[in-house]
């Protein structure tokens, strides 16, 4: 038999477990041109949630009573197509079911002996690509600035901050305890790690931590650490807007600083954006993502949740700040 897990009911501010429906049926059979995938790995990331509110986005939203789907790296355990064998590992999004078929549209084959198949999901996947292609296409960063990342300790944040100390720049992050904010320095290289959670005033911690304010800002969190970070920006700042994993629960509209004045006052820039404007980019990319992992200038850290059954529960811990690094779960 195989599992699907399906959006259950549209969550109202957090999620929970009952959103979430597990399902049995049938493992699929294939015809011409198709192949039966068997699921290995499943990512769960912070823009799924944004998935499961009705409302128009950059990408539409699940359906009710639907499979879920995400990115995930799969074995072909069957082919009737001719660019896969049986054996093949790839990846794709797909739908968060054990054993499903495919027309190989999407599909890329990864190769398990050039680097750990979770990887391929994480740093080089969407989430590495993300952290290279958002700070060195809107970022700009130079020698001698001062980067600020928040969510600094997640899979996206310390990678950037390591391209930012590759790139010759002085690295501040933010963390929620003081294990991922003494990790940050100890292990990816930031020159200093702010326990946002525990300093008596942000701002002014961000200021110590930054005596010579801030020229580039990678926003994985939004909500009050950044409207701390604002106080910091140098003339000609560059804010890049990834994420904003602080109000994605929220059931009203947030009302927070006015951050006009803070960009005409440092002619700032402010620019949001999604990994796939930059999708012709993903070659060189990754390229140059394998050549910092071989050469040891660029590490990862992994949190990985054992089990099938696991998924919805490992996608609501991103929430509490449960993973350090990128969340996958292995099948």
């Amino acid at each position: 038999m195989n599992t699907t897990i399906l959006l259950k009911s549209r969550p109202k501010g957090k999620p929970t477990l009952n959103d979430f429906q597990f399902v049995s049926d049938e493992i699929p059979q294939i015809e011409k041109r198709e192949v039966l995938l068997k699921t290995n790995y499943v990512s769960v990331d912070p823009y799924l949630r944004g998935r499961m509110n009705d409302a128009k986005s950059y990408i539409p939203p699940f359906r009710l009573n639907q499979p879920i789907s995400s990115g995930i790296i799969a074995e072909v355990t069957e082919s009737k197509h001719p660019g896969f064998t049986k054996g093949d590992f790839v990846s794709g999004v797909l739908e968060w079911k054990k054993f499903q078929k495919s027309n190989g549209k999407g599909l890329m084959k990864v190769d398990p002996a050039k680097a750990p198949l979770s990887a391929y999901l994480g740093i080089l996947g969407l989430t590495g690509l993300t952290a290279y292609l958002g700070l060195t296409e809107i970022g700009k960063p130079k020698k001698g600035e001062t980067l600020f990342v928040s969510g600094a300790a997640g899979a996206v944040g310390s990678v950037v901050g390591q391209i930012g100390k590759i790139m010759g720049c002085r690295v501040v992050g933010t963390a929620g305890t003081d294990e991922k904010a003494d990790l940050l320095k100890s292990t990816f290289a930031f020159d200093e790690a702010i326990n946002y959670k525990t300093v008596p005033n942000l701002r002014k911690a961000i200021a110590a931590a930054c005596p010579d304010g801030i020229d580039v800002y990678f926003d994985n969190v939004g909500g009050t650490v950044s409207d701390a970070v604002l106080f910091n920006i140098n003339p000609f700042a560059r804010i890049i807007v990834c994420g904003a994993i602080s109000l994605y629960n929220e059931t009203r509209m947030p009302m927070g600083m006015r951050i006009e004045p803070f960009l005409i006052k440092s002619s700032a820039l402010m620019q949001g954006f999604i990994v796939n404007d930059y999708a012709k980019k993903f070659p060189d990319a990754i390229k140059q993502l394998s050549t910092w992992i071989t050469s040891g200038k660029l590490k990862y850290k992994e949190t990985i949740v054992e089990g099938f059954e696991n998924i919805p529960l490992a996608f609501l811990d991103l929430f509490e700040g449960k993973n350090v690094g990128k969340m996958v779960v292995k099948v």
